[in-house]
């Protein structure tokens, strides 16, 4: 499955000939959802991921893929391993870029409320200051912070994304987990 699904679907939709089977069956949705796509009556508003882009699929696919209706599309093999993930120097952010850290933390916030501070702050190279008040609205800039996707706006990678929400699922799936074995403990 393709990170982003729905967005990845969007934009097949709009710029491949791939059939709504086809489409489904790679973003992991039903084929009236996709349809439901293409007639504009879901996922409105959700601006096209491009999966050529971001390396989940190559044009060769693509053009196979279109040419046998039958045939399943297949994501690419990422050469990147996991070891590749962790940074061993601190991130450097371009200063053009820093100005866009608070939407993109306010896009974490708002679409990934299971991340933790530390996660956000590894992720995008910020303070846990800068992340409190974005969180409670008292950023010196609050009236000008629209959420903003931060792989897209360059500042992280959407493998190193990726990464970090299921870390924080693992945790959330544990502690719930606990809890349950637990139930006097939590009230």
């Amino acid at each position: 499955m393709p990170l982003m699904p729905k967005a990845t679907a969007v934009w097949l939709v709009e710029h491949t000939t791939l059939t709504f089977q086809q489409i489904a069956d790679f973003c992991d949705m039903h084929p009236l959802e996709v349809q439901g796509i293409a007639d504009g009556e879901v996922a409105v508003g959700i601006m096209g991921q491009d999966p050529l882009a971001n390396g989940q699929l190559s044009k060769d696919e693509i053009t196979r893929c279109e040419a046998d209706e039958n045939a399943k599309v297949k994501l690419v093999k990422t050469k990147e391993g996991v070891a590749n993930l962790r940074r061993k120097v601190p991130r450097y952010t371009p200063v053009s870029k820093r100005q866009d850290r608070p939407n993109a933390i306010s896009w974490l916030i708002k679409y990934h409320p299971e991340l933790k501070d530390a996660q956000i702050s590894r992720l995008l190279g910020t303070t846990k200051t800068t992340i409190t008040a974005v969180r409670d609205r008292t950023h010196w800039n609050i009236v000008n912070i629209k959420p903003q996707d931060p792989v897209l706006l360059g500042i992280c990678r959407q493998i190193e994304l990726e990464s970090e929400v299921l870390r924080a699922a693992k945790s959330s799936k544990r502690a719930s987990k606990g809890a349950a074995e637990n139930p006097e403990t939590t009230e």
